[in-house]
């Protein structure tokens, strides 16, 4: 047997076409230049009644002898619109513009090569970013400031406001010849586990309601909270929180008595009008009976799952598996890789089988690459069971890159079966889970740890077993409305409000009417649109419209190409970062006659994520060319004792196995 020793950001076909993959970086000897530029993030948000107003601002700073450029990929909510970017130079601040994407890059890399500082935001995901600065001269620090707006739409009654901290690596089976743009991303530099980003983190901010707020905590950070008055709160990071920069942070709370401040909200432009319409969902009906119900469990078990990460999975499938009952059926499918199916049919839920199942799952040790799509097809094509409601629940960290692909098997299979994501771990793919939602008509799920998946679980099985509300349709009379989003109302199965967002023209008169079913008969619910008043603190339903309305097109069309040039009028008419336009600000003095090397901002790894994610292979950064090392023989052996493990598996060099 010969063994192949290659790092994973090296690899290379036999052709010389390399897989992107992300890769561990250790800091070599640079010659004076700086190789952790990004010193800092410092977040600020404002929550006032559903709408959060969220600035970003990076501090990059050059303590090395020569000019660098930096490049650094962040994560961002998926319902983040983004409409504003500032570079502070010394006493100088620059306004960004927005600009076709290519246009953006191409003005960028000119004023790079020219000498001029510059900073360039864009978009490879709807929740990962990445940010350029060109030209930071030695001894200087560099300010860039982000602005979003994100739309809070709570769950029984809890509000949730969750800022992402790291990207985590991605599995990719990418070849570079074949990589898009907004594929670049991938072949980033992390740290080892347990190796905290030498950049600080701290967020801040508060919260304004028109009712008192109530339970104000996080779940994921230590916060310091003071109320200036019951219906004002400010929050702070703890300082006992020395790196909280390895995972999501989450800020959970409610209004007293868990009500929602649901309504008509309008705002008034000078060209455009806009509309939102939150509508919370009558009350659940209890039922005792409910049908026999059918469960595909689709669980990844693929290296970056080692650890934390499975154990969780392992936990949550626990509590799910306890919700069934005996005229229920159920399956198991692992994968990474490849896949491992339990039973060629689905199996009657008996104490027996259930135990039998969660010793299948408990044998798991985690390991190999991963590949999701191939494994829910599987699922998908299992013989179906007559009579039987039929729900897949996929669980999985979430970090693949290829999410649409995902979402388009979704909305094909709409017909055929509800299919449901639990998000697992610190810093979850949050584009994926929130993506198989809205594709799925359904509802998100992430468990942070393992003290997380009961409560999450009964969600869960509340939530499948009892709609709410169903048969839903918008009716204007008198009221002139359009650009509805979105365009088909779902069923509402969990007690969260219904949101849609649109446009108006004319008189601010008439009304308007939502019908629907409930189990327990019609249900029908009217606004008097005189009754609601335009004000400026509507402001941003504008950009909440447009960035609902680029999801549309953006992330679930089923055509790029063809709906690229709806997407970059979008873009360039609301001032909103898309996967076709980019902030882009330059100065325009010439600072420097010998510009310097791109560093790239090394990432720590996800909280619970260990090294084995990724593989061995490490670029010591600061080299020229960078220099690869080669996988060390206990991860070699790791690699081939895998394989003999699974032999099914399918294992191949430079890919790793986060999913």
């Amino acid at each position: 047997m010969a063994l192949c020793l290659l790092g994973t950001g090296a690899f290379s076909q036999t052709n010389g076409d390399r897989i992107l993959a992300p890769y561990f970086v250790v800091r070599g000897e640079s010659s004076g230049q700086e190789t952790f530029p990004l010193q800092g993030t410092q977040v600020h948000f404002d929550i006032s009644g559903t709408s959060a107003d969220v600035t970003v601002e990076q501090t990059y700073q050059n303590r090395g002898t020569v000019p660098i450029s930096a490049e650094y990929v962040f994560p961002a909510s998926t319902r983040a619109a983004v409409h504003g970017l500032t570079m502070r130079l010394k006493d100088r601040v620059i306004h960004a513009q927005i600009k076709e994407r290519e246009e953006a890059r191409k003005t960028y890399e000119v004023a790079k090569q020219s000498g001029k500082s510059a900073s360039l935001l864009e978009q490879h995901r709807p929740n990962v970013f990445q940010m350029s600065v060109a030209n930071i001269l030695p001894n200087e620090e560099v300010r860039v400031k982000l602005h979003y707006t994100e739309l809070l739409v709570p769950t029984s009654g809890i509000y949730e406001f969750v800022f992402p901290t790291v990207v985590g690596p991605r599995y990719s089976a990418i070849r570079a010849s074949e990589a898009q743009p907004t594929d670049a991303f991938i072949e980033s530099p992390y740290l080892h586990e347990g190796t905290d980003s030498p950049a600080a983190f701290s967020i801040s901010g508060g919260i304004t309601a028109g009712i008192p707020v109530e339970g104000l905590g996080s779940t994921s950070h230590a916060v310091q909270v003071t109320y200036r008055s019951p219906m004002r709160a400010d929050v702070t990071l703890d300082p006992k929180e020395g790196s909280g920069a390895n995972r999501d942070f989450v800020l959970r709370y409610a209004l007293m008595g868990r009500a929602v401040q649901s309504g008509l909200s309008l705002y008034q432009g000078s060209d455009e009008n806009f509309f939102m319409l939150m509508v919370q969902p009558p009350r659940r009906v209890t039922t005792d009976e409910l049908p026999p119900r059918e469960y595909v469990f689709v669980v990844d078990v693929s290296g970056s799952m080692i650890g934390f990460p499975l154990k969780t999975a392992k936990t949550l499938m626990g509590q799910l598996v306890a919700g069934l009952r005996p005229q229920d059926s159920f399956n198991l499918l692992l994968f990474s890789g490849a896949f491992r199916l339990m039973s060629p049919t689905s199996i009657q839920a008996t104490p027996d089988n259930l135990s039998t199942a969660m010793n299948y799952l408990d044998r798991e040790r985690g390991g190999g690459g991963t590949e999701l799509r191939p494994a829910l097809l599987k699922a998908l094509s299992l013989p179906r069971q007559e009579g039987m409601s039929r729900t897949f629940i996929v669980i999985t960290d979430g970090y693949i890159s290829t999410e649409r692909e995902l979402f388009q098997t979704v909305r094909d299979n709409l017909g055929n079966a509800n299919i449901f994501c639990f998000g697992i771990g610190s810093a979850v793919n949050r584009y994926l889970v929130d993506g198989i939602a809205k594709a799925g008509l359904g509802e998100s799920f992430v468990v942070l740890k393992p003290s997380d998946a009961a409560a999450e679980a009964q969600r869960f099985l509340t939530y499948v077993g009892r709609p709410v509300l169903t048969d839903i349709h918008l009716e204007a009379d008198g009221f002139d409305i359009s650009d509805v989003e979105p365009q088909g109302i779902p069923d509402v199965l969990a007690d969260r409000p219904m949101v849609l967002l649109g446009k108006w023209r004319g008189p601010r008169t008439g009304t308007l009417r939502l019908t629907g079913r409930t189990g327990a008969g019609a249900y029908v619910q009217t606004f008097d649109v005189s009754q609601a008043e335009p004000t400026d603190a509507n402001a941003p339903l504008r950009y909440t419209w447009a960035r609902e309305r680029v999801a549309a097109l953006e992330d679930y069309g089923d055509n790029r190409e063809q709906l690229k040039p709806q997407v970059v009028e979008l873009g360039l008419k609301y001032n909103l970062l898309t996967a076709y336009t980019s902030f882009i600000a330059v100065s325009e003095e010439v600072r420097t006659s010998s510009p310097g090397r791109t560093v790239q901002q090394p990432l720590p790894l996800p909280a619970g994520v260990e090294d084995t994610a990724l593989g061995g292979g490490e670029v010591v950064q600061g080299d020229e060319p960078p220099l690869i090392l080669v996988l060390t023989a206990a991860m070699a052996l790791l690699v081939w004792a895998s394989a003999r493990r699974r032999p099914q598996a399918h294992l191949v060099a430079g890919r790793h196995g986060r999913a």
